[in-house]
């Protein structure tokens, strides 16, 4: 065996196993965040969907409950827009998901396993197996035209670390 061939078998066993591993990371890694809120969405498979991927990354579900017709919900984009360390947090601790209430689809069957939300948007913080944990007004939240930063950060501090009862 020539030392031309030991290299080709070489260089053959590192394409595979980075092969490998490349389809290993990309099917550890499918998981595609719920941004936007979309009456067409599949909201209990987007659960199940963010559920799965909190446990594989140690963090909690964070349901926004909204939609683009809501004034609201746009200021608290803006605010975390904002707010880069308030969203680092979030991001950091939740996986988050947009579920849309609107005309089109107020994706009733899958809110009424949810407490009744008096307004929107609305925060369900669940845990890793997709279990509430808290319903927050954000209205607690708001400060003016706005939202309150040191407010917001305690909430998402406390139910990042909160224990599960």
């Amino acid at each position: 065996m020539s030392l031309r061939t030991t290299y080709r078998g070489i260089t053959l066993v590192i394409g595979i196993v980075l092969v490998s591993f490349t389809s290993s990371a990309s099917a550890q890694s499918r998981y595609t965040p719920v941004t936007k809120y979309d009456p067409k969405r599949d909201a209990a498979q987007d659960i199940r969907d963010a559920a799965v991927e909190a446990k594989r990354t140690n963090r909690r579900v964070l349901l926004e409950v909204g939609g683009d017709w809501c004034s609201w919900c746009h200021h608290m984009d803006d605010f975390f827009q904002a707010h880069p360390d308030l969203t680092a947090l979030r991001d950091k601790s939740f996986i988050t998901v947009k579920i849309n209430f609107s005309e089109e689809n107020p994706n009733k069957e899958i809110l009424a396993q949810y407490p009744a939300v008096a307004g929107y948007p609305h925060l369900f913080v669940l845990d890793s197996k997709g279990t509430l944990v808290h319903s927050q007004d954000t209205s607690a939240l708001e400060e003016g035209k706005s939202y309150n930063l040191e407010r917001f950060t305690t909430f998402l501090a406390y139910w990042t670390w909160a224990k599960e009862k």
